[in-house]
């Protein structure tokens, strides 16, 4: 019988995050996940409802303490002129204890939305940056 091992789930302290080759060193969370867009189907004297898969979209989010200006100096000035950067990012999760490495590319990221400013009293500074992405390629997997 096979036994579990704690020891090969993924911890994800070891994760890291790279935008345009950046290392963004104060990412708290990431993730980036694909939806398959589909519609329905009817058949005439079938009362099943099939799916008609029609592409995809890429979306995703990460949190970041607040340390650094790093997205609203990318973003700002442009966004004000009509202007709608495009990056890259890479993400990589590589526990040493775990049997491993996951890291993906994603291409084509545009950030849905920043903020300008925001703080709360007596509460560390974060953000959330959503995004999306319309190309990826998974470059290393779990085994």
């Amino acid at each position: 019988m096979a036994r579990n091992d704690s020891r090969k789930i993924v911890n994800g302290t070891y994760g890291r995050v790279w935008v345009d080759g950046e290392l963004w060193a104060e990412v708290d969370s990431f993730e980036a996940k694909v939806t398959i867009n589909s519609e329905d189907v009817t058949f005439a004297n079938d009362p099943a409802t099939y799916q008609k898969e029609l592409g995809w979209a890429g979306e995703g989010s990460m949190t970041i303490k607040k340390i650094h200006s790093r997205v609203q100096r990318k973003m700002a000035a442009d966004v004000k002129q009509g202007k709608y950067p495009r990056f890259s990012i890479v993400g990589k999760v590589e526990d040493p204890g775990a049997s491993g490495a996951e890291r993906v590319a994603i291409h084509d990221v545009t950030i849905s939305e920043f903020m300008l400013l925001k703080f709360e009293l007596k509460t560390t500074g974060s953000e959330e940056i959503p995004f999306k992405f319309s190309d990826y390629e998974m470059i290393d997997m779990l085994p």
